[in-house]
């Protein structure tokens, strides 16, 4: 069993730079894409409305992964939670663990089924809660979400654990 560093954490799982930087360049060239056509061929009325509403939308969703992905999802001995404070979910909540290639899960990353449903909640390309569900993963380092949840699993099977 691994011990927890000073501040009690024993797993942590961060954005990947290059996948950060990457996601982030995505939406924003979409979103100036977007609004760059509008603005040089400007369409009819309804569309105008639409193209600069999805362009504006898809550079705000640019930003809040780019504010999300500076976060650390953290495993402490009682919770998952990220560098802000929000607790993701805590162990005694957590029925399974989800990682198997088929599941329902973010890319490079895993899905934690919960006992009990929590209220919905996202940070784009780290982390979501759906109902029963909590998924960690997208711009992740596949290596730190795996250990993340091997460790979860393994506190699940075997309580005193900790």
């Amino acid at each position: 069993m691994f011990k927890p560093d000073e501040n009690g954490i024993y797993a942590t799982v961060a954005a990947s730079p290059v996948r950060r930087i990457f996601a982030y360049g995505i939406l924003f060239s979409l979103g100036a894409l977007v609004l760059f056509t509008t603005i040089s061929q400007p369409p009819s009325a309804p569309w105008l409305v639409f193209m600069l509403l999805f362009g504006f939308g898809v550079l705000l969703l640019a930003e809040r992964l780019r504010r999300a992905t500076m976060l650390v999802i953290e495993l402490t001995d009682t919770e998952v939670r990220d560098s802000s404070g929000e607790v993701l979910a805590r162990i005694d909540d957590i029925k399974g663990v989800d990682r198997g290639a088929f599941a329902f899960k973010p890319s490079n990353g895993f899905t934690l089924v919960m006992k009990s449903k929590k209220p919905r909640s996202w940070a784009p390309g780290l982390w979501w809660r759906l109902g029963h569900r909590v998924g960690v993963g997208g711009v992740t380092s596949a290596g730190q979400s795996k250990f993340m949840a091997e460790q979860i699993a393994f506190r699940l099977n075997d309580p005193d654990a900790t």
